[in-house]
């Protein structure tokens, strides 16, 4: 059952990004970068930054919510964004802590190829985590993703939009 959608956020949708990037339970994967705990240092301002950065910003930038369509409840964000080295386009995704474990990492990850590459046309995702995230990696494995590499604890992953298409 396919209960998410993309929800492309308003200014006044800012409250659910800011309680994402201030919960240390969602965060702690951003620990190594921010610590000691992942939290954006001043998300209110990260928030207007990503508005004017990111929002209407499609095919170079995609930035959305994940919108539960039971009951209009966002669940975490999507991104992707050109890598300025390489013809690939970098992702993310984030669940919100009390939301995992209910299968919207796999929903929104699907969510976010079927825009990139059949509404967007990227040609190439690329997703890289530490390899110790066992549900971010075989939540991209079964979406089609294939590893390119591992250095420093850090897997690298790629999907292509041919590969994509031709396995959908």
């Amino acid at each position: 059952m396919k209960d998410l959608q993309l929800y492309i956020p308003r200014p006044e949708d800012g409250w659910f990004y800011v309680k994402m990037m201030s919960d240390p339970e969602t965060m702690a994967y951003n620990a190594p970068w921010f610590p000691p705990d992942g939290c954006i240092p001043e998300p209110e301002k990260e928030w207007l930054n990503l508005q004017a950065y990111w929002i209407g910003k499609e095919p170079e930038r995609f930035y959305a919510f994940l919108q539960r369509k039971s009951d209009g409840a966002f669940v975490g964000d999507v991104n992707y964004h050109h890598s300025s080295e390489r013809i690939r386009y970098d992702m993310g995704i984030v669940i919100y802590a009390p939301e995992r474990g209910k299968g919207y990492g796999r929903q929104g990850l699907l969510l976010l190829l079927d825009r990139a590459f059949r509404v967007d046309g990227v040609a190439c995702l690329h997703n890289d985590f530490e390899t110790a995230r066992d549900a971010a990696y075989h939540i991209h494995k079964a979406a089609g993703f294939r590893e390119t590499g591992i250095a420093d604890g850090i897997i690298q992953l790629e999907l292509t939009r041919e590969e994509y298409l031709r396995n959908s």
